[in-house]
């Protein structure tokens, strides 16, 4: 599994005043030298967004955004996209997610959230586009972040198992991934978040590369009988999130990520006592395109 080290080596690019260190040749790039408080210029925009494509990952260090200002940031990559009923956010702020193990008195509860591989918003019509997750307390160790790179699963598989995937629809459903975690949704809730058919393969509607689209909110193939195609999602998610395609991030106060959920599945890593020690992260998530 690769992990984000600082000695790895390799080269820093300077491009509108700020520099991009790739952290490993899988993905994931460093920002360095831009204020995300502050608004961006059009320069810098551009080379954030162009470093975004390329490495799928990027990472923001030693930021202190308070809600308002994530939320500005995020907007200026898109549209801001609504959570489900019960991650809207706090009132003050209903766009962005708080992600923790706290109760509502501010204490642990050992529970982390989060830890099955997936993509964001994926039972949406138009699935998200990117997340931004904020880093503003952490435990002394672990609570990682992990990424697979969708990308490089698709383009590892043989050419007799792509032409195979090439026209099937997986069903994504919220209320199936609720139920794999021992929560029943509300009518209301399945209202608001019905299931949606996606591409297995997708092609990324800006690279044009394609990648498979999975995770824990895939239901079952359409056409096919669930449970047995499910199984079969099941061992493409097992080749997909093996160690050859994932990138951990070990987190640091003020790290600010930002991530293509186009091409990325990502899980929390509960790799840390969560009775003991908080973890609270601020989300906020750009909505993307309708699949074809």
């Amino acid at each position: 599994m690769l992990q984000h080290k600082s000695r790895y080596k390799t080269n820093t690019f300077i491009t509108g005043g700020i520099k991009i260190l790739p952290l490993s040749k899988l993905m994931g790039a460093e920002v360095i030298g831009v204020d995300l408080r502050k608004p961006l210029n059009k320069t810098t925009k551009a080379c954030i967004y162009e470093a975004f494509l390329k490495y799928q990952l990027l990472v923001f260090r030693n930021q202190d955004l308070n809600k308002s200002e994530q939320v500005s940031f995020t907007e200026q990559f898109g549209t801001l996209e609504r959570h489900t009923l019960t991650n809207k956010g706090q009132s003050d702020s209903p766009f962005v997610h708080i992600v923790t193990n706290l109760d509502e008195h501010g204490h642990p509860t050992g529970k982390v959230k989060s830890t099955l591989w997936h993509s964001d918003k994926s039972f949406r019509e138009a699935p998200s586009m990117a997340t931004l997750l904020h880093a503003k307390c952490l435990p002394p160790n672990g609570g990682d972040t992990c990424f697979a790179n969708m990308y490089a699963a698709y383009e590892a598989l043989p050419d007799e198992t792509q032409n195979e995937l090439k026209d099937k629809k997986v069903v994504h459903s919220w209320e199936l991934s609720r139920e794999n975690i021992g929560r029943k949704l509300s009518q209301k809730e399945i209202d608001d978040a019905p299931p949606m058919t996606h591409p297995l393969v997708r092609e990324h509607p800006e690279t044009r590369r394609k990648c498979l689209f999975l995770g824990m909110h895939a239901s079952h193939i359409e056409g096919q009988n669930i449970l047995k195609s499910r199984l079969k999602i099941e061992a493409l998610e097992k080749h997909a999130t093996n160690e050859n395609f994932i990138f951990r991030h070990r987190w640091r106060d003020g790290d600010l990520l930002m991530w293509d959920n186009r091409c990325l599945l990502h899980r929390a890593d509960p790799n840390f006592d969560a009775t003991q020690h908080p973890r609270v992260m601020h989300r906020t998530c750009l909505r993307g395109t309708p699949t074809i």
